[in-house]
């Protein structure tokens, strides 16, 4: 397959219920000062159904996690992904870009976007999307964004190719994506470094959310070896990723943080080619490449002033995405 249109700036409405979603029963009024992503009002009765026959644990930022096809979710999470699932149409030129949650999901959105339209936002262009929007704004998710809350998502707005990222085993995409031969695109981080980053995320949204205090180094450690996580468990993620990238290697990508860290500009170009829009010779002459990779770099994303003081409309800071994006192997501080 050959994608030759850039992707426009997506437009997303702001979340919206149902008319049929059902407020939970007896549920006190939540609070302006509660950021949303602790909110878990507008739960359908299909869905607080569905719970009760699910095993529950503690939620490391939301009160509960729940295992739905072998995986953790949060409550407000998994009426998204039950929505998405009925209701997401793919496209056969949809791009999906997959991981687990701080395994380099905001830098792969960056690299992509601007990798896609190279065409119509230059690098050297002091207008480019990338300088005044977060990438999780251009590169929206598909569960924790366009179907969250109980809205369908509108893509009246999107013109193809259309780009996505979703936190999704493969097991839970909508069947239409299984069915389709869109791009999958899987991100993998090693597995100590990403729990220090999401020990550290998570604590940054605990503190946040009504002075929730931190979880402990060892709570979260035994939490994340056992699988229960968002997401979670980390390997089955991956495996299954892994998997369906030996057997449908012409639509399943999979990379790793390290090789990205370590050779950018091969990992660029294998993603352009996989593609199917290769860097030609005179783009790679005139620098095409490597501005891609400074304009999404770690140090210019994380000093743009939207990434310093903005925020998603759930509530989560964009610095909050930004730590220290390095192999870290298990460096606490």
């Amino acid at each position: 397959m050959s994608t030759t249109e850039s992707c426009p700036i997506p437009t997303v409405s702001p979340p919206k219920h149902l008319e049929s979603s059902i407020p939970a029963d007896n549920a006190e009024p939540v609070s302006d000062n509660v950021p949303k992503y602790l909110q878990e009002s507008g739960v359908t009765e299909e869905c607080k159904k569905l719970i009760l026959s699910l095993p529950t644990e503690k939620g490391w930022v939301a009160n509960h996690l729940h295992q739905y096809q072998g995986f953790w979710h949060t409550t407000r999470h998994l009426q998204a992904l039950l929505t998405c699932q009925r209701h997401f149409q793919a496209e056969d030129s949809d791009i999906l870009l997959v991981t687990t949650p701080k395994s380099g999901t905001t830098w792969l959105k960056a690299m992509v976007f601007a990798l896609m339209n190279r065409d119509q936002y230059p690098n050297n262009n002091d207008h480019h999307p990338l300088l005044s929007e977060n990438p999780h704004v251009l590169v929206p998710f598909l569960e924790l964004r366009l179907y969250i809350d109980g809205q369908v998502g509108d893509f009246t707005t999107f013109r193809s190719p259309r780009l996505f990222g979703t936190h999704l085993p493969f097991v839970s995409l909508p069947e239409t994506v299984k069915n389709s031969p869109c791009y999958l695109v899987y991100l993998c981080r090693n597995p100590k470094d990403t729990f220090v980053s999401l020990w550290h995320f998570t604590n940054k949204l605990r503190k946040k959310g009504m002075g929730m205090g931190t979880n402990s180094l060892e709570w979260s450690f035994d939490k994340f070896t056992r699988g229960v996580s968002l997401y979670g468990p980390f390997w089955d993620h991956v495996l299954e990723y892994w998997k369906e990238s030996l057997e449908n290697p012409e639509r399943v990508l999979f990379l790793k943080y390290e090789d990205m860290k370590e050779q950018p500009k091969v990992q660029v170009s294998k993603l352009a080619k996989f593609f199917g829009r290769p860097f030609s010779l005179q783009e790679e002459t005139n620098g095409v490449v490597d501005g891609i990779l400074k304009l999404c770099s770690f140090e210019n994303l994380s000093n743009l002033e939207v990434n310093k003081t903005g925020k998603l409309d759930t509530g989560e800071d964009f610095n909050t995405f930004f730590r220290q994006g390095e192999v870290e192997m298990l460096r606490i501080i």
